[in-house]
């Protein structure tokens, strides 16, 4: 990165969090507060995706006032994009630069599978490596069979049994971020998350509060945030998702679901709706128990998803398109003379 970093005046940096039009970055000399540069900001009304995020690496600008300034953001290796909810078709980057992403799922109360497979879905998508930790081992007396269950859902991904009160795990997991490795904490809220990273640094650097009665989570992490490890690495807590809405996911879908795309690609058709057409081979292993109805409808239903949000895109770019042409229009006929 010393190239970026050749002007007197700039500095390499990485941002650990944004939250008030500021952004927090890490740099050798230490933490600094500073604000957006005029040029991405410009950048950023274009396209939201283009603004500092946890985990970017960033060039900062001293100033001979002492102000100091975010002018870029540098290439992103990975990064966890979700759809916006809404009416708008564009995405929201989470968090960028890391290597792992670690579906977090307490096992208490009982995981809902087809969450699971969303997250994992989204994970995949991401880039990095992804990883499922059911927290809350502790309070369960057979974690072994759910993680079981939970591997099935998300074939080719470990599953790890963790407990942040008792530390069962938490040596394994930290293990998962060793070599200035990045890991970023993704899942619902009072799933674990910011009592994983507590766990993970050894000291109360988040806080924390307790899963509801009807598992539903109590939002304590508000912002994004990167926190480092003492042995190195770092840990990324984000605040609870509700909504998992994917956008652009079809390699996370088809590697979260890579044994129901296997068996569509051994259909007879090529264009098989695995209804009522002869030789489908989805339909055949529904018969025969080796693809579970509930596997096979999670798939469908975020193929569905995938669908009407690339639709949603399409439209929206027609909009865009049409409203920049009457734009150089109007122009030209005003600079007629």
């Amino acid at each position: 990165m010393a190239r970026w970093a050749a002007a007197s005046d700039a500095t390499v940096g990485r941002v650990v969090r944004v939250d008030r039009g500021l952004a927090s970055v890490l740099t050798e000399s230490g933490p600094q507060r500073v604000s957006i540069g005029g040029g991405l900001l410009g950048r950023m009304a274009q396209d939201p995706t283009e603004g500092p995020c946890t985990g970017d690496w960033c060039v900062l600008r001293d100033w001979p006032d002492n102000r100091v300034t975010l002018e870029r953001i540098l290439p992103r290796r990975t990064a966890v994009v979700r759809a916006v909810a809404g009416e708008t078709s564009h995405g929201q980057v989470l968090c960028t630069n890391l290597d792992v992403a670690a579906v977090v799922v307490a096992l208490h109360p009982l995981p809902v599978l087809a969450k699971v497979e969303r997250l994992v879905a989204l994970a995949w998508e991401s880039g990095a490596r992804p990883l499922v930790v059911l927290t809350k081992c502790d309070l369960v007396n057979d974690a072994d069979l759910f993680a079981e269950d939970v591997a099935d859902a998300a074939p080719g991904v470990d599953v790890l049994t963790v407990s942040a009160r008792t530390g069962e795990g938490v040596d394994a997991l930290r293990g998962r971020v060793e070599g200035r490795l990045t890991m970023a904490l993704l899942g619902a809220s009072g799933h674990g998350k910011s009592s994983l990273t507590n766990a993970l640094v050894g000291a109360d650097v988040l806080s924390t509060r307790t899963i509801r009665d009807d598992g539903r989570g109590r939002h304590t992490s508000v912002r994004r945030e990167l926190v480092p490890l003492p042995g190195g690495g770092a840990v990324i807590d984000t605040p609870g998702l509700r909504g998992i809405g994917l956008i652009d996911a079809e390699v996370g879908v088809a590697q979260t679901f890579a044994d129901v795309e296997a068996l569509a690609g051994t259909c007879r058709f090529r264009d098989c709706a695995h209804d009522t057409e002869p030789d489908c081979a989805v339909r055949a292993a529904l018969a025969d128990g080796s693809l579970t109805w509930r596997r096979f409808e999670s798939w469908q239903h975020l193929q569905r998803e995938l669908r009407w949000i690339a639709s949603r895109k399409d439209a929206r770019l027609r909009a865009e398109r049409i409203k920049e042409w009457k734009r150089r229009t109007r122009d030209a006929h005003r600079s007629r003379p």
